[in-house]
């Protein structure tokens, strides 16, 4: 009775051990298989959404997006606690310190050039502005002649863009306002002439369902600066050759140091299918996917 008893608990062991490899093997992360989370700067959520939703219907593979500001994510990753990131720049030196430490060589792959936008309210008559009044308003110089600016949040990368453009620590306190995502500036913006909103042009041509509308209250301003010969709207041609002067690359930082799903996503997201759905967003792909033309010997005659 013994030995019966021994022997069924020793096949029970050895069914166990057989589950728990096949149940490890199975939740093994691979450059195409497994689970990862990534971070996005909430200006490209929407583009990033829709690769997304192709790459896993694709793959064996759940990849899940958090939008953040750019200062949460540079947080989050300085500090080791998330090791991928869809961002408009690189960490500095100081910021990757404790990935240097653990000699994790970042894995850099360019996807996108993306561009920032300004918005008024439908009924303003002019659709056009001047950087350089928005650099001065930003200096808190109110010359400008609209009633305020109005970004995403206070921690974004639009809001380091135009710190860094106006050569200032902190915005001014008056006539400046600020929410939490790009679809609370333009809704703010559409009820509220006068008002000049600071988005990532992604939100607008290609907005959410239940923002369509909204976006049909707004109108996106053509920009003039000092590198342009005139005004210039941020259509995606206007983004790719580099006239529109608020263009941004947009990178996937990698700081997993081994080859995992990140890897996976990023080639994903640089290769062809991916390119093609940045081409569709309206921003302005790393490289122009191919076309394939079907060219026919005879022409078909119709009776």
């Amino acid at each position: 009775m013994k030995k019966i008893t021994f022997y069924a608990v020793f096949l029970l062991f050895i069914i166990a051990l057989a589950c728990d490899k096949k149940a490890n093997s199975k939740d093994k992360e691979t450059i195409l298989k497994g689970r990862a989370t990534i971070l996005v700067d909430e200006t490209l959520l929407p583009v990033m959404e829709d690769q997304v939703d192709v790459f896993e219907s694709q793959y064996n593979a759940t990849v899940t997006l958090i939008g953040k500001s750019e200062s949460e994510i540079v947080q989050l990753l300085s500090k080791n606690k998330q090791q991928l990131a869809v961002l408009p720049r690189e960490l500095t030196k100081n910021e990757a310190e404790i990935f240097e430490a653990k000699k994790i060589t970042p894995r850099i792959t360019p996807l996108a050039t993306d561009a920032i936008a300004f918005v008024c309210h439908k009924n303003n008559k002019d659709t056009l502005i001047d950087l350089q009044n928005v650099i001065t308003f930003v200096q808190g110089k109110d010359q400008s002649g609209f009633k305020g600016l109005v970004f995403d949040n206070p921690n974004s990368s639009t809001v380091r863009y135009f710190k860094e453009l106006a050569k200032v620590n902190a915005l001014p306190k008056e006539k400046i306002f600020s929410f939490d995502t790009n679809n609370e500036v333009i809704q703010f913006v559409a009820k509220n002439e006068g008002m000049i909103g600071v988005v990532g042009v992604n939100w607008l041509f290609q907005p959410k369902p239940d923002m369509t509308d909204v976006v049909k209250q707004v109108r996106i301003l053509s920009v003039k600066s000092s590198k342009t010969k005139g005004y210039v709207y941020p259509s995606q041609e206007n983004i790719f050759t580099g006239d529109y002067p608020l263009t941004r690359e947009i990178k996937m930082l990698n700081y997993q140091g081994f080859s995992g799903l990140g890897m996976g996503f990023a080639s994903f997201v640089a290769g062809e299918i991916g390119q093609r759905i940045i081409l569709k967003s309206g921003l302005s792909p790393v490289r122009i996917p191919s076309r394939n033309i079907v060219i026919r010997k005879e022409i078909e005659k119709k009776e």
